[in-house]
């Protein structure tokens, strides 16, 4: 079993396997989606650390670790673990950023804006609350995505015998969205949103299959179980996840983290989870595109051909 290693020192498989690149830190713009992505799952006392640096980065630019610390009643080891749960190498890095971040705001780019629905909110105001979080879960996803990881796994995809999608609820759902595109340019995939089919599916992939599992928890028994499968097996494995330090990772070779906005009553994880997963999904399905042009092209035609007949009215003929 592999260690649970943090992203960015997480070890690569040999190199016979799909290029796996190490993750980056992030852009200094993304440090905000990593927070709201990461808070939920952190500690109080890393939680305290990550909100200071959010919420007051030209102030927290200028502490050392151990001003931090005392700011946010925390100790100087929290502090160090938070910067690197962050996806930065430790808080030096973690500082460069935030001078960075508060440069970009002083500069006049604007803050983000979320809002809660409450039960008795106006259709209109739920509306134009959705768009807001919608448009800033996937601003989120695009600041924080790794393009190593990405390239990562899009190479794999592209050059894939077969590809398994495994995803519960309403990440599968997304996976049937990601297998449905794939097949219409020519690669075999196959969504699983049975656990017993999965795992039996998964213990037949080999070196050069690929397994793509979507858990937003990055804990769901039934996603992890045929993923581990197709690890043990030589498949090259991707984690699409909220949690980058979640159980699944422990299996993946690549992950791609998504974002989410804040969960409430009337806005479940999985309303927000899901936009993120869809922009990845069609990042992923882009690339292989672009990747496999000149046999995707034919592909895509036929299977547009093949079901013309049934967009036409019916008695229309051509």
């Amino acid at each position: 079993m592999k260690e649970n290693f943090p992203p960015s020192v997480r070890p690569v498989r040999g190199a016979a396997d799909a290029p796996v690149i190490p993750a980056t830190p992030p852009d200094p713009g993304a440090l905000a989606a990593k927070v709201r992505t990461l808070a939920p799952n952190m500690t109080r006392s890393m939680q305290r650390v990550a909100e200071a640096v959010a919420g007051d980065p030209a102030g927290c630019a200028q502490q050392t670790v151990t001003a931090l610390a005392i700011r946010t009643g925390t100790s100087e080891a929290t502090v160090v673990r938070t910067a690197r749960l962050l996806g930065y190498p430790g808080y030096r890095d973690l500082r460069l950023a935030l001078a960075a971040l508060a440069a970009q705001q002083a500069a006049g780019v604007p803050p983000a804006v979320t809002a809660d629905i409450a039960v008795d909110d106006p259709l209109a105001d739920v509306v134009a609350k959705l768009a807001a979080e919608e448009q800033q879960t996937l601003a989120d996803t695009a600041a924080q995505v790794d393009m190593a990881q990405l390239e990562a796994a899009v190479t794999a995809l592209s050059a894939a015998r077969r590809t398994d999608i495994y995803g519960m609820a309403a990440s599968g759902l997304v996976g049937q969205d990601l297998a449905q595109k794939l097949l219409r340019i020519g690669r075999i995939a196959h969504a699983h949103t049975d656990p017993h089919l999965a795992v039996t599916n998964a213990v037949q992939l080999r070196p050069g299959d690929v397994a793509v599992a979507i858990t937003h928890s990055g804990g769901t028994h039934d996603v992890m179980e045929p993923l581990r499968a197709a690890f043990d097996r030589g498949a090259t494995t991707i984690a699409l996840t909220g949690r980058p330090d979640g159980p699944v990772t422990q299996w993946a070779d690549i992950v791609l983290t998504t974002s989410s906005s804040r969960e409430s009553e009337l806005r479940p994880a999985a309303m927000s989870s899901r936009t993120s997963q869809l922009l990845l999904v069609d990042c992923l399905f882009v690339g292989v595109a672009q990747r496999t042009y000149e046999s995707a092209a034919p592909a895509l035609a036929a299977s547009y051909e093949a079901l013309a007949h049934r967009h036409r009215p019916r008695g229309a003929r051509g």
